[in-house]
């Protein structure tokens, strides 16, 4: 149950920037690491604004394009899920999206590629936040509704929530009473949600706030899909490299694995190349949670 996030394509310092400069793409070497450990999915990150340069309707670049593809393709050629996941927080170009229709036909032309690759998985948005529960709805009803459009019918599609998309606010900040509204013609809609353990949930400090914080935060989510008969995923979660942390993650698989009726998998932030030394990276074989987690909580593969 155990996934990975490749945060590969998103560096926000130069728009569109250069290939091996300012964004890279994914290692395949490290995506043979990973599968060999058990994985069994990765979130692709990438910029609307680098797929699409100009506008939400605009052509693609050829170049990016290519590469997303390539990854897509390496990863499921290995019978492992690629989730295509555009990472803007519900922005573009910096600013909020509220061109619905404009957004669904970003969609459609982006589903469109991967029409046929039932390992494909479509992932809506990155963390919307600071946006009207209205909009954010509107906006993944739209994606929905674009991706079905192109004639991918097979895919699973995740969408994410307001405020970060936090498991821990997820009833809270609205989501649960906007978003059990979604229609999906394929009933194939999978909630994604995030979750750090640290105090704020920011996923910026390697202590964690005890070593039952991760179950902690997923209970009324949890209770939430379990009442509407719905499925969700933790598309990213991450914490220090230390005994209390590893105590609280393994809590939280554990959890999981206990509510699997509801839960898909959780799905670690991050790795993929130039993480440095990033508090959270599992990036074989210098990451901080590759040595320290990995190893202990490699009995929730597969479950």
């Amino acid at each position: 149950m155990l996934f990975k996030n490749l945060f590969v394509a998103v560096a926000l310092a130069h728009i569109p920037g250069l290939y091996n400069k300012d964004y890279i793409w994914v290692d395949t070497k490290q995506v043979d690491q990973f599968l060999a450990q058990g994985m069994n999915m990765f979130r692709i990150n990438f910029l609307m604004e680098r797929l699409t340069p100009n506008s939400l309707t605009a052509d693609f670049d050829s170049n990016y394009l290519g590469n997303l593809t390539a990854a897509v393709k390496y990863i499921t050629s290995k019978g492992a899920y690629a989730m295509v996941q555009p990472h803007n927080y519900g922005r573009f170009n910096g600013q909020v999206i509220s061109d619905t229709a404009a957004f669904k036909t970003w969609w459609t032309n982006v589903a469109k590629q991967y029409k046929d690759n039932s390992l494909v998985v479509f992932d809506i948005n990155n963390e919307f936040h600071d946006m009207s529960n209205d909009l954010v709805f509107s906006l993944n009803q739209a994606g929905i509704d674009g991706i079905r459009a192109a004639g991918a019918t097979t895919q699973y599609i995740t969408p994410e929530g307001n405020s970060w998309t936090g498991a821990w606010t997820w009833v809270s900040s609205g989501n649960a009473a906007s978003l059990i509204k979604l229609k999906d013609p394929k009933n194939k809609l999978v909630f994604q949600m995030h979750q750090y353990l640290d105090s704020d949930g920011s996923g910026t400090n390697a202590n964690c706030v005890s070593s039952t914080i991760f179950q902690e935060r997923l209970v009324a989510a949890t209770q939430w899909l379990k009442d509407n008969k719905l499925q969700g995923v933790i598309g990213e979660f991450g914490a220090g490299s230390n005994a209390q942390c590893l105590t609280a993650v393994q809590g939280g698989l554990d959890y999981m694995a206990k509510n699997s009726d509801v839960w898909l998998g959780a799905i670690w932030w991050a790795a993929g190349p130039w993480w440095g030394d990033y508090i959270y990276s599992m990036e074989p074989t210098t990451g901080a949670a590759w040595s320290y987690i990995l190893p202990k909580i490699k009995s929730y593969f597969g479950q």
